[in-house]
């Protein structure tokens, strides 16, 4: 006896599983350049950081309101220092308690030790960093972690919900 053909009826859900191994056999994800506000790296480390007679282009331009503000006022003798030491030092972590100091481009690449009050955290500048402040990455507050009541507690307060 011939057996009928059957035709074969593939589910919905295993043609999007066909689908997607299809897909994953494309090529990897290309990596976007990395731009800030427009301008390559290359083009921001050309940048002054005051504008000139010249030139219209300067980072401080380019920096976030509460940044610019705070170097347009006139950097603290402090902040200053500390950006000589970057400058200065290309290869060696610089370390610092300098937290209210904006991350510029020209720290980009090198590595930074911020004091978080008890010690010092060591971070790679990147470039997604600019226009912050160093402080946002070394934070100086740990979560609170309750445990259970106390001994004293009463009887209502010893119930901790489930969730």
């Amino acid at each position: 006896m011939a057996r009928k053909n059957k035709k074969s009826f593939m589910t919905p859900k295993a043609s999007r599983r066909k689908a997607r191994k299809r897909l994953s056999t494309t090529t990897g994800r290309v990596k976007k350049e990395f731009t800030y506000r427009g301008y390559t790296m290359e083009e921001l480390s050309q940048m002054e950081l005051w504008p000139s007679e010249g030139s219209d282009n300067s980072i401080i331009e380019l920096l976030p309101s509460r940044a610019r503000r705070s170097i347009g006022r006139g950097m603290s003798v402090e902040n200053e220092h500390f950006l000589d030491r970057v400058r200065r030092n290309s290869s060696t972590t610089v370390r610092t308690h300098r937290r209210d100091m904006p991350i510029l481009p020209e720290f980009v690449g090198r590595r930074i030790a911020i004091h978080n009050g008890q010690f010092f955290i060591e971070l790679d500048v990147k470039p997604e960093m600019i226009g912050h402040y160093l402080g946002e990455f070394a934070l100086s507050r740990k979560n609170v972690a309750h445990s259970g009541p106390g001994v004293g507690a009463t009887r209502s307060s010893k119930h901790v919900a489930l969730k």
